[in-house]
């Protein structure tokens, strides 16, 4: 196997960053989501959503995860397109079957729901409609995943920036145009669904033959390795997507009538903004998963240098950026609803939390993809269950801000919980002198920040701040980096004169 160098990663984690601004977009139209059909509106197409995303992850029994390590590690095409095969039909057909119980039973559901009044009477209507979001969304991760697992991280760009995020923009400009204000939203998130899953198709066929997958042959020892594969790995991942997808459904849930609608949609105004960090971080997970699978095949102790590299970068790039949201805050909240500047303090909890969890690098895709099937299950229950007792106990008092304060505490505790364990089992550590130089050069950029912050105000502050943020960026980077790390990062290196 050819040995994989930071170039690979850097150049990896660049397409798969692009193909996550998906987030970013997906940030920047939640206020015209807002403005147009109403917070508590938005609050309640996001409780629907993060049900469905939340069932979707149960139902494809982690293949998503699952491919990523049997493909690269198949050992003749027509087993990889066995593979591919087995997950797309053990994900999608139990999706439909769901989608079609909950739609023949949307009333019932419905009386579970939180809603403002005037949601109320179309609920039933609402979540009868967008229960198919659950089949077309499961195809479309399936799908996906599989050209990641072939080492093509490039593809996903047109489908989750533009085909998706952009196609839900305009179907929600056109469905508010044509007057549908309760179900709009879900009917223009339904209707991007569809556009991006039938867009999935020539993309399996850019990767795979897909006359093979449809003729392969799925031998017994195939569907043994990739449903244990993905079984071993479903606990793990469906405790993870409880921290991203249930907050809003349980302060729905907790929280009776408009107040349940209107914290849910505040706890994921903040929660967008604070993924917007967060994609440094995942596209280096996109790519260190099936990187380490395929190293750690070759040379376990090969992963020691990508993983102090990517971790040297996400520092570096993370901590500014996250300065930058908390102090200009209150100014991109102005940007919505008036009443959106109560999800302020949520927003400066859950960066935070971002931020500490960037310092240690893509450390849980690495313990998943070399071998400890049981830590990743054990991390993450103990983040649920953190998660859970903090909730349980801050909710009723503090509403959405005690949801924050127990989503990023659990958020923490993973990521460092992994970092532990990879020490202890591979002797591989994130920290070195360079990343903790870098982090000292990105917390003295979030420090002048702040003074920035509180010494100005109005315009000038935000473009202080800004001013701040893209310093501290380039300082982190050019002084916490090995010359080596700079190199790797291509032409974006030469172009912020890095080198």
């Amino acid at each position: 196997m050819t040995d994989i160098t930071r170039g690979d990663v850097a150049r990896g984690a660049g397409l798969a960053g692009f193909a996550r601004a998906g987030a970013l977009i997906e940030a920047l139209a939640q206020p015209l989501f807002i403005w147009l059909f109403g917070l508590a509106t938005y609050g309640l197409y996001v409780v629907l959503w993060g049900a469905i995303n939340f069932v979707s992850n149960l139902v494809d029994l982690s293949m998503t995860s699952a491919l990523q390590r049997i493909v690269p590690a198949a050992d003749s095409n027509e087993a990889a397109h066995a593979a591919v095969k087995l997950a797309l039909f053990v994900s999608i057909l139990p999706a439909a079957f769901i989608a079609g119980l909950v739609s023949l039973n949307a009333e019932a559901v419905a009386a579970l729901v939180s809603a403002a009044p005037e949601d109320r009477a179309t609920l039933p209507q609402a979540i009868r409609l967008f229960a198919w979001a659950l089949p077309l969304w499961t195809f479309v991760e399936v799908a996906t995943s599989a050209a990641r697992a072939r080492r093509a991280f490039g593809p996903e760009i047109r489908l989750r920036i533009f085909w998706e995020q952009i196609a839900r923009i305009l179907f929600a400009l056109l469905f508010f145009a044509a007057g549908f204000r309760n179900i709009g939203l879900m009917a223009a998130h339904l209707a991007s669904l569809a556009l991006t899953a039938a867009l999935c198709v020539p993309l399996l066929g850019r990767y795979y033959d897909l006359r093979l997958i449809l003729s392969a042959r799925i031998g017994g020892g195939m569907a043994r390795l990739l449903l244990g594969t993905g079984l071993a790995l479903l606990p793990a991942n469906l405790s993870r997507r409880l921290l991203i997808d249930a907050p809003p459904v349980i302060l729905n849930l907790m929280l009776p009538g408009t107040r349940g609608a209107v914290a849910a949609g505040l706890f994921e105004i903040a929660r967008k903004i604070s993924t917007v960090p967060l994609v440094v971080r995942q596209a280096f997970q996109y790519v260190m998963a099936p990187l380490s699978s395929a190293q750690a095949r070759a040379d376990r102790a090969a992963i020691g240098p990508l993983y102090r590299f990517a971790s040297r970068v996400s520092t570096a790039l993370v901590v500014p950026l996250a300065g930058l949201l908390v102090f200009a805050g209150a100014d991109i909240l102005s940007v919505y609803r008036p009443e959106a500047a109560a999800a302020l303090p949520l927003l400066y909890v859950l960066v935070t939390a971002r931020a500490a969890e960037a310092v240690v690098g893509p450390a849980t895709p690495i313990v998943e993809m070399t071998g400890h099937r049981i830590l990743p299950l054990v991390n993450s229950l103990a983040g649920v269950a953190l998660w859970a007792a903090l909730a349980a106990w801050l909710v009723p008092g503090m509403g959405a801000l005690g949801m924050a304060f127990a989503v990023g505490a659990a958020t923490i505790a993973v990521a460092y919980a992994a970092t532990l364990e990879l020490r202890l089992s591979d002797n591989l550590t994130p920290f070195d002198r360079k990343l903790f130089f870098g982090l000292a050069v990105a917390l003295a950029g979030v420090g002048l920040m702040a003074l920035a912050e509180n010494w100005t105000r109005g315009p000038l502050r935000f473009a202080l701040v800004l001013a701040l943020w893209m310093a501290t960026s380039w300082s982190a980077l050019r002084l916490g980096l090995q010359r080596a790390d700079r190199e790797a990062l291509g032409g974006f290196a030469r172009w912020m004169r890095l080198v």
